[in-house]
């Protein structure tokens, strides 16, 4: 009987056992190896949702995208950190704008799910400096009515709104008469008025798609300052898209740079320089060391077939 039950041990091997088995049966490690493929093909299919990161304030999931047929996005996965300034930088085309419109709620989606706390967009306060600003000012309202707009419609009463503004205008040492048209102003006058209007509600998320574009240096580096000043104070979640790569680090605390299409996260570069930062900071060392980096993706991702 002895003889008989080793005889059946010896004949049985584990089916766990990786060196072990039957010919034709699996083992550990190609069970293991199936898993994650599995795994992965269905995260890839959308059919599996990962988790959101520790102090997340955007979950994005399986976002879809398409235009005229062809993919923009397939199944983007992306989670935004709160209270961060993140910037978009990526091949022309590729969608920055688009993205950002997504989440913004300006842009339908094909397919996906975008969640602020948990929430729905419909319960969230959110800011947005256009990138054609001087259009997206009303042109028949005074600058400062302009400003005053968001909380007039949320229904604020008359001294709260006044008292918003004149902190804003505080904020951003406003030296010029907020009683004139939009029309009346300069491109960087006409850009900080908008910056205002957008920061005005106290949003939860503020996006900026291309802050810079028309403004000269010296307006660039005064609306930067501001902007600093305001995250510092407020801690609000920003999403800024540049086609300028030094813009898109110097504010960031973390640079999404993307592919071409169908597009995804190429990489995702954390930049902790310490605030504020001023014209010399593009001097510093890690300064120069990431946006080398952020240059050698982006050129990698622009000479991708």
């Amino acid at each position: 009987m002895a003889r008989l039950l080793s005889r059946k041990r010896r004949a049985a091997p584990s089916f766990l056992d990786p060196h072990g088995g039957r010919a034709g049966e699996p083992t550990l490690g190609a069970l293991t190896s199936r898993r994650d493929a599995a795994t992965s093909a269905a995260l890839q299919a959308g059919l599996v949702r990962l988790p959101a990161a520790a102090d997340t304030h955007v979950t994005i999931r399986g976002l879809n995208k398409s235009f005229g047929g062809v993919p923009l996005y397939r199944g983007l996965d992306l989670d935004i950190p709160r209270g961060r300034i993140i910037s978009v930088f990526g091949p022309n085309g590729c969608g920055k704008s688009t993205l950002i419109n997504m989440i913004a709620g300006l842009l339908p989606v094909d397919g996906g799910e975008i969640l602020f706390d948990g929430k729905s967009l419909r319960d969230t306060v959110i800011g947005y400096v256009f990138q054609n600003y001087r259009e997206a000012l009303l042109p028949w309202l005074s600058a400062r009515r302009n400003i005053e707009y968001p909380l007039l419609r949320r229904g604020m009463a008359a001294a709260q709104v006044k008292a918003r503004v004149d902190d804003l205008v505080d904020a951003f040492d406003v030296r010029f008469d907020l009683r004139r048209h939009p029309y009346e102003f300069s491109g960087g006058q006409q850009q900080l008025v908008s910056i205002m209007r957008a920061l005005a509600p106290r949003p939860e998320v503020l996006f900026l798609d291309e802050p810079f574009s028309a403004l000269d240096y010296e307006m660039t580096l005064f609306i930067r300052d501001k902007l600093q000043d305001v995250q510092a104070h407020d801690r609000t979640t920003t999403l800024i898209v540049s086609h300028d790569l030094e813009d898109a680090v110097f504010l960031a605390d973390r640079i999404l740079l993307l592919t071409r299409r169908p597009t995804r996260i190429a990489a995702a570069l954390d930049f902790d320089l310490p605030r504020p930062r001023g014209p010399e900071s593009i001097a510093d060392a890690r300064f120069i060391e990431v946006k080398s980096r952020a240059l050698e993706i982006f050129r990698r991702e622009v000479s991708a077939a």
